[in-house]
């Protein structure tokens, strides 16, 4: 189990996702879009993104990603004042079309929202804003995204996307690799990473920590302790949390079913699993439920859409 799956699956941008403005100085574009992840590379030129605290430069051949539903902005002088304009990752262009020869600042900008909390343990360690620099490991993937918008490639939007969402996760990777918290390196653990392959692999086997502890190899005090060492919580509680994940994941799913979802967790009947679903999470199951498209309640409710009428999340262009 690499520390990065769960995020990878849980990633998505949705809808057209290049921007490409090229930006004539004073610029200050506020982002609205409340995602939960965001993207801002440039292509060209220096930008400043202004979120908590201190303003974060971003070069050519950087990406940085915000995190957090929150507005902010990106300029180019975080220092002078100046109205900003609100923009959202639709699709609008801002400035003159890409030309590589022309002058000021292009951005590569993508909206992604990240599916129910699977990956919760990586966004609470996520800072607000997290620059990685030109020579990370996701290079590669950034110029060819550069020659796909040269390319004027711009109608492709799912592969485009999915590109986005490499990007994204890319640069988190990276980004983690060089600033690791101790559970970060728990995957390459003897002890510990077999644990949680066996977890994530099987959530919803009867494990107990003695079955865990066996499938280590290490008495089940040792594993215990560290477990809780490495992860900051004990291996039965970390399975709890990633069964109620994965069932917040599931639930919204079509035509899924509170029994269903139970039995894919490791849950023998609805009852059981709704009863700890509302223990841990707070509210029932039922309510992270998505009516099947053609169902009564989609009917009553308005909310059956066509493709064309759902509002994508992309980027500024």
């Amino acid at each position: 189990m690499e520390p990065l799956d769960d995020l990878l699956r849980a990633v998505r941008a949705d809808g057209a996702v290049l921007g490409t403005p090229v930006l004539a100085a004073p610029y200050a574009l506020r982002f609205t879009d409340r995602a939960e992840l965001t993207l801002i590379a440039p292509l060209r030129g220096n930008a400043w993104i202004v979120a908590d605290g201190t303003p974060l430069l971003v070069r050519p051949g950087d990406t940085a990603v915000v995190h957090g539903a929150e507005p902010f902005v990106v300029t180019d002088d975080p220092d002078r004042p100046s109205a900003t304009i609100d923009i959202s990752c639709d699709g609008t262009v801002l400035g003159a079309p890409y030309d590589e020869t022309a002058g000021g600042t292009v951005l590569l900008a993508g909206s992604a929202n990240v599916r129910a909390g699977l990956p919760t343990r990586l966004l609470r360690e996520l800072p607000r804003a997290v620059v990685v620099p030109s020579d990370h490991d996701c290079k590669p993937l950034r110029d060819y995204l550069e020659e796909r918008i040269a390319a004027g490639a711009h109608g492709r939007r799912v592969v485009l996307d999915r590109l986005i969402d490499w990007l994204l996760v890319c640069a988190l990777r990276d980004w983690f690799e060089l600033n690791t918290p101790p559970w970060y390196r728990a995957a390459g653990d003897e002890t510990i990473g077999p644990v949680l392959q066996a977890l994530h692999t099987t959530p919803e086997a009867p494990w107990t920590l003695a079955s865990l502890a066996a499938h280590a190899n290490v008495s089940r005090t040792t594993l215990a302790r560290r477990f809780t060492d490495l992860i900051g919580e004990p291996p039965l509680t970390y399975l709890t949390n990633l069964r109620m994940s994965l069932a917040a994941d599931l639930l919204t799913e079509p035509d899924a079913t509170v029994a269903a979802v139970a039995r894919r967790v490791g849950y023998a009947d609805a009852f059981s699993f709704s009863t700890a679903f509302k223990r841990e999470r707070g509210t029932s199951p039922n309510r992270l439920r998505t009516p099947a498209k053609g169902s009564p309640a989609t009917r009553r409710s308005g909310t059956e859409r066509s493709p064309s009428s759902a509002t994508p999340h992309t980027a500024p262009a």
